[in-house]
């Protein structure tokens, strides 16, 4: 049932002159990422997780400023200098096209694309019986190309977890004597994901409504709790959905008997408010945890997890 769209990569115009201006993005005196006790992240979630697994052998950065979109990143000189000194970058392969090129830049620093150390769902193995309809409800084709994989598997608790262990162990292989600490501390990690996931198995197990419509298309791995996700706008946040897709998506909340249409934190909830009213049912947000905006500064990932674990059984009768 999801309405998804054929995209291209957005532009990386400002990376691209970021690298030429400082060649294959080294520190002034070549040495690179040599005795750095920083670890750079692409967008929130793996900023997270470096964090609980590093302590305080080493700062973490995040790419993305609070409030950004992390799809449309552009690094500026800033973001560009904290790679050139990093121990570490941690990114997730397709998902910020201007950090998938600065990785393949980046001299003297180590590299971990999450993409490789998780086990990620394909698009098509989440919504198999879509693929005919993706032309259909297309009628924009800019924004992200997350290919076949879907990247967004921070909304899977465990999947996090394997994160954590793939962290502490180039953590080790960069700071050795700190190894231990490093593991003990991805152990506490993987703990209290483990209680977070079952919370989701537990809190979801007895919905009335199994099916959840929201923005776009970045919530599919929490199909594991026997959810069926339909988005408004595809794979792009900030797409614009055709008059026949929101006519398809009307039909399934009138078939479902959805009380609720989900918007998010990081993009405008217009799309969701339109489909809303016109199908006669409430708005509410669930957050992508792309990103900390200002009214979830004080939050974390685990807090924004439970949270919108409640929207989900508040909106489907669980």
């Amino acid at each position: 049932m999801k309405l998804r769209r054929l995209l291209v990569p957005a532009a990386a115009s400002a990376v691209t002159l970021a690298l030429s201006g400082c060649g294959a993005l080294t520190s002034d005196d070549g040495s690179g990422s040599d005795g750095s006790r920083t670890v750079v992240a692409g967008l929130y979630p793996l900023q997270y997780v470096a964090q609980r697994v590093a302590g305080d052998a080493f700062d973490v950065e995040n790419l993305t400023q609070p409030g950004g979109e992390p799809h449309d990143l552009e690094l500026g000189i800033g973001q560009t200098a904290a790679l050139a000194d990093a121990a570490l970058l941690v990114y997730i392969d397709s998902l910020q096209p201007a950090v998938d090129e600065a990785a393949e830049e980046v001299a003297g620093v180590e590299v971990l694309d999450a993409a490789s150390v998780v086990d990620l769902i394909s698009f098509e193995d989440e919504h198999s019986d879509e693929e005919d309809a993706e032309d259909e409800h297309s009628d924009d084709h800019s924004g992200h190309d997350h290919g076949e994989l879907d990247p967004h598997f921070w909304l899977d608790p465990a999947r996090m977890a394997d994160l954590g262990d793939a962290v502490a162990e180039r953590l080790a292989d960069i700071d050795p004597d700190e190894a231990a600490a490093f593991e003990e501390r991805a152990a506490e990690l993987r703990s209290d994901l483990e209680a977070l996931d079952e919370e989701y198995t537990e809190g979801l197990s007895g919905c009335e409504i199994r099916t959840v419509v929201t923005n776009h298309d970045a919530f599919g791995y929490l199909e594991k709790y026997d959810l069926e996700l339909a988005s408004i706008n595809g794979f792009s946040p900030d797409a614009e959905p055709t008059p026949a897709a929101l006519a398809e998506l009307q039909d399934l909340i009138a078939e479902t008997g959805i009380t609720t249409v989900f918007s998010e934190s990081l993009v405008s909830p217009q799309a969701a408010e339109v489909l809303a009213v016109d199908a006669g049912v409430d708005t509410a947000v669930l957050d992508t945890i792309e990103g900390l905006t200002e009214e979830t500064a004080d939050e974390d990932y685990l807090s924004l997890m439970r949270s919108n674990l409640a929207a989900l059984e508040g909106a489907n009768r669980c």
